[in-house]
């Protein structure tokens, strides 16, 4: 089976998904991070290439060929706009699609800032002069990707739960099991 983990940056995909990984020992996979090796670039050079609707045909690309890898996975999935290509993926038997989110508020406090080379800033001092303006793109991001994902049937709310205790939940709420037992 696999285990998609949707919604906007920053709301919590690849920490949740990597330890979620761990705990019920499926393989992990960062669809960021599968987009960077492809493409033989930072994240940064790739947002500035083509359009938009080229870099999501991109992304389903490099989602469905991770599907065809073997084994059980949790994929944390870069946020799509244009997902006709990963349709039949979300609707398929073998997947269980969850769409992430939390609050504006609680996905600023986990947001970061990197440089051209994908290296995190430290200094918090920008984040925070510019508060109210990044709380309003990421409500507004929200927002669209709520209605692009809108049939995706589980929504799981973070509430501002730590990366442990969401994972917790998630077992608990879609009943995953460790392989094997």
């Amino acid at each position: 089976m696999d285990i998609l983990l949707l919604g906007i940056s920053n709301v919590g995909k690849s920490s949740i998904g990597e330890l979620l990984a761990e705990k019920i020992h499926y393989g992990y996979y960062d669809l960021d991070d599968i987009v960077k090796n492809d493409r033989n670039m930072t994240l940064e050079e790739f947002v500035n290439t083509g359009t938009l609707f080229e870099r999501d045909q991109i992304r389903c690309d490099l989602l469905n060929a991770i599907h065809y890898i073997s084994g059980n996975k949790v994929v944390a999935v870069t946020p799509i706009s244009y997902i006709d290509g990963i349709k039949s993926l979300l609707y398929s038997q073998d997947v269980l699609s969850i769409y992430l989110y939390d609050s504006a508020e609680n996905i600023f406090d986990r947001l970061v800032f990197s440089d051209e080379n994908d290296r995190i800033y430290k200094d918090n001092e920008y984040k925070m002069l510019h508060r109210d303006h990044y709380i309003r793109d990421i409500a507004a991001d929200l927002d669209w990707y709520g209605l692009v994902y809108d049939m995706i049937e589980n929504r799981f709310d973070i509430a501002g739960d730590s990366i442990d205790e969401a994972c917790r939940r998630i077992i608990k709420e879609y009943h995953l099991e460790v392989e094997g037992r």
